[in-house]
């Protein structure tokens, strides 16, 4: 059989001794003459299998490719580390508008199959081939949809595509050097024993159940990318009800819808009512309640927008603060043209984005409903470390899309749901936003929030809705509904509605106190 690439000598061979001495028939040792052999006699004496020489290391080609291997295993940790980066600070040109996890959960894959690789190079499998050759398959897959569909492709940007097409050719890497080496594995053993043997030692089969058990998990998590990466596909086909606008020098685009007249019938300017969501998305939730009230002709016009990573709106890059929230947003307005004036509703932590956006536009902005808000007092709890290490958890696990697969098939839920419904809270977008929230929450957003308290007119007319629930329960919240009664001099009202939850207008009795605030506010002079 021919040699791959050659191979070293080996130490077990039969290296005979220098015969410089040499016997007669009788036994004796005499002195060699022109006679005596100057090599040694060839004899074919083999190698135990378990013999440490017996090893496919011998050859050349197996000893450069685990050194290349090596070398990418190398590269694969340094990217994950810059991937790890981005997760809390964008480095300039690795933003992704998508929240940057797939590309992340691709250089973890990459990086964990060279390091199984390297763990089991001596003992290839056959198996293991197998397995890597499935893995391959949904990889190029996955590929596929990133190129193929435009949202996606949008979203992750290069970093994504790079990382998927890493983790392919990682992948093919691998299937090649398991083959080489157990071509080589093969090789040995017939030059040096005499045959290629069969049975394995206990070792080698721990070796070889420990890689096909690492490799199958491999698989089943490039499976789980594949089928998430589907519903993300089929999700992005969802338009949004509004427009989309880029901001921030084009890095990522808001979503601002707007119903209604800008001017009435005489022609007058109509003040338009601007939402700010709280935890979750506008859509279906509060938007719903003043939709209500724009039907019963309360308002005419009403305005929202998705903060950057909710429902359609993209990321940002990080790190992300209300104040550049309320930048893009002025941003955001002024590219639809949209001058107000307006009246600020806001919701749960959607209050303090209001509020600094309100500081920089005291000239458009006639008034704030604040439905539960949160003061800044307790920004402590939304900037937690405890909070954001979750956070951060539940972003690297979300490309395997375990609880979106599980809305999807078994509990039929649709992509409403899922873009800006019920299930939003598992969007990778969503994730991001709020892990961008939490690591600033504390820092520049409390600072920011102090500036604007500071700015906001003393004679901005002001309306406090809270939760009786909240109140009750929590003391520090209700102290701090007392302090958001305090923002200004014109408070027009702050009402604590008995038994209803955070979301106030799901109580009938906060609907009708909202709606009566809303009228007054809107109509204030």
């Amino acid at each position: 059989m021919s040699r791959l690439w050659g191979s070293n000598p080996s130490n077990g061979e039969d290296q005979h001794h220098d015969e410089d001495q040499h016997h007669d028939a009788s036994g004796e040792r005499r002195e060699p003459d022109e006679r005596t052999s100057l090599l040694p006699r060839e004899t074919h004496h083999h190698l135990d299998p378990d013999d440490p020489a017996v090893s496919p290391y011998n050859l050349l080609s197996v000893r450069s490719l685990r050194w290349v291997s090596i070398f990418l295993f190398i590269i694969a940790v340094l990217w994950w580390l810059v991937l790890l980066i981005a997760t809390f600070v964008s480095p300039p040109g690795f933003h992704t508008r998508g929240g940057g996890w797939f590309g992340f959960a691709y250089s973890i894959l990459a990086t964990a199959i060279l390091l199984v690789l390297l763990l089991f190079y001596a003992t290839p499998s056959k198996t293991e081939r197998v397995v890597l050759s499935m893995v391959f398959f949904f990889l190029l897959v996955d590929t596929i949809i990133i190129l193929a569909a435009y949202p996606i492709r949008h979203d992750e940007n290069w970093v994504g595509i790079v990382s998927v097409v890493w983790a392919l050719l990682v992948t093919a890497w691998a299937i090649m050097c398991d083959a080489v080496v157990e071509y080589g594995k093969r090789e040995e053993e017939e030059r040096l024993t005499g045959r290629i043997e069969t049975r394995h030692s206990f070792r080698e089969w721990c070796s070889v159940f420990a890689g096909t058990i690492l490799i199958t998990i491999f698989l089943a998590v490039t499976i789980l990318f594949t089928i998430n990466l589907s519903i993300r596909a089929r999700d992005a086909t969802l338009a949004p009800p509004g427009k989309l606008y880029f901001v921030d020098s084009n890095k990522y685009q808001v979503h601002i819808n707007c119903i209604g007249n800008t001017t009435n019938s005489n022609g007058h300017k109509v003040t338009t009512v601007f939402i700010e969501g709280g935890e979750d998305p506008v859509e279906g939730r509060i938007a719903n309640w003043v939709d209500e009230a724009y039907n019963n002709n309360a308002i005419q016009r009403y305005c929202y927008w998705d903060r950057p990573g909710m429902a359609w709106s993209e990321n940002a890059p990080s790190p992300f603060s209300a104040g550049v929230a309320a930048d893009a947003l002025s941003e955001a307005l002024r590219k639809a043209d949209e001058e107000g004036p307006w009246v600020l509703v806001s919701h749960g932590v959607g209050g303090i984005y209001s509020r600094i956006f309100a500081s920089r536009h005291t000239v458009e902005v006639k008034g704030l409903l604040l439905i539960d808000t949160l003061p800044e007092s307790l920004l402590h709890r939304i900037g937690s470390p405890s909070r954001g290490f979750l956070l951060w958890v539940r972003g690297v696990i979300y490309p395997l899309g375990i609880d979106r697969l599980v809305s999807a098939i078994i509990l039929q839920h649709n992509r409403n749901d899922r873009v800006y419904g019920r299930d939003a809270y598992q969007n990778g977008k969503q994730i991001k936003y709020k892990l961008q929230e939490n690591l600033v929450a504390t820092t520049f957003t409390n600072n920011e929030i102090i500036a604007a308290r500071g700015i906001l007119p003393r004679d901005m007319p002001v309306v406090v809705v809270s939760s009786g629930q909240k109140v009750k329960k929590d003391k520090e919240w209700n102290d701090g509904q007392r302090e958001l009664s305090q923002l200004t001099d014109k408070l027009v009202a702050w009402d604590v509605v008995n038994g209803a939850p955070h979301e106030v207008w799901r109580n009938s009795h906060g609907k009708d106190i909202l709606g009566k605030r809303l009228v007054q506010l809107v109509n204030y002079n």
